[in-house]
């Protein structure tokens, strides 16, 4: 069992946590309303929608910011420790700088466990409630993009037609094995369009020696077809870059499917590793945070702790994000661009502990 004064660094922590995280959340809602105002501010719906939607897609943005919330926590605990002169009386009763940190570290670990299983699944799901409702003002919301076993299907309506095409797989700029259905208002079917190869660089597509049936008559051309449509080898791919509206089972799900469409699945295998690395990488910033604290003068202002936190930050997003690309881009391997963050920070970190206890 935990003793008193760990039950309170602990609880302390956590207050510090939620506190520090309801004010993210508030400066989220203020800064995200604004914009939906302004997407609504056209449409005759009920005033409450930009608030509603604002509520729904926040905290899959706050769980983007807690590594950097668990940092700033950090400071403000030991920043309340030191001023209340507090850390003499937990020493006084055996508990040390380094036993401080560990504590702050497992309780960091096992916060980061929770977040990932519990908040982060619920925050997707209002995400996708998010995406879904504001799909239906949208005036994309006729066209449609989805992945499953079968390959991939898009829905589109240009010139009055309706098209539902299927395609086995997707390499670079080709869509490969591909039907196209053509169908009028009425869905009625006009033609269907059948080719081993289309090339949707543009919007315009270059179906390439197409089988076209008419009233059940198929007729093979030698000849190249040009195709207009709504989408884009570009536009599609953006269509799949929403990976933040699905959960941890979602993910494996179309992880497996875009490799059975050939489509890459790099970004998902991505934000799975940073989705299981998370706790770590909270840990690892909540002792740098420690370290951090104890090698500064004490009795400075509040005020000079808040730019220490949203410097260090925005130095550790810069780099994150640095690696992250370079990981989406291929020129690192993947496992490299998630876990060597984490690494310089906590070997950052292990430095700084070297010595604490004599702080």
């Amino acid at each position: 069992m935990f003793k008193t004064y760990e039950k309170y660094i602990i609880q302390n922590f956590i207050k510090k946590f939620l506190s520090i995280s309801l004010v993210f959340f508030c400066l989220i809602i203020i800064l995200s309303v604004l914009e939906e105002i302004s997407f609504f501010k056209e449409l005759n719906v009920n005033v409450f929608y930009p608030y509603i939607l604002t509520v729904l897609s926040s905290p899959i943005t706050l769980f983007e910011i807690f590594p950097f919330i668990f940092l700033i926590a950090t400071q403000y605990l030991f920043y309340d420790l030191f001023r209340k002169e507090e850390l003499t009386l937990l020493k006084i009763n055996g508990l040390s700088n380094l036993k401080i940190i560990k504590i702050l570290f497992i309780t960091s670990i096992m916060m980061g466990i929770l977040t990932v299983i519990i908040f982060y699944n619920v925050a997707s799901k209002l995400k996708f409630f998010y995406t879904d409702i504001k799909n239906n003002f949208s005036n994309d919301n006729k066209y449609l993009a989805v992945v499953n076993n079968s390959g991939l299907w898009l829905k589109d309506e240009i010139n009055g037609n309706i098209l539902i095409i299927k395609s086995t797989n997707i390499d670079d700029n080709l869509l490969k094995n591909v039907v196209i259905n053509e169908f009028d208002q009425d869905f009625e079917i006009k033609r269907i369009i059948q080719s081993e190869a289309v090339d949707i660089d543009k919007k315009e597509w270059l179906v390439k020696n197409p089988t076209i049936t008419i009233k059940n008559i198929s007729e093979k051309n030698d000849d190249d077809l040009n195709f207009l449509t709504n989408f884009d080898k570009e536009k599609i791919y953006k269509l799949f870059s929403n990976i933040s509206t699905l959960n941890i089972l979602e993910l494996f799900n179309l992880k497996k499917d875009y490799e059975n469409l050939g489509y890459s699945s790099d970004e998902i295998k991505i934000h799975l590793l940073r989705l299981f690395s998370t706790p770590l990488f909270y840990s690892a910033l909540t002792v740098l945070s420690s370290v951090i604290m104890f090698n500064f003068k004490r009795g400075r202002s509040l005020f000079f702790y808040i730019l220490l936190g949203i410097l260090t930050s925005v130095i550790i997003y810069y780099v994150t994000f640095m690696f992250s690309s370079m990981g989406k881009n291929g020129q690192i391997p993947i496992m490299t661009s998630i876990f060597l963050p984490i690494v310089l920070i906590s070997i950052i970190a292990t430095i700084g502990l070297v010595r604490v206890n004599e702080k």
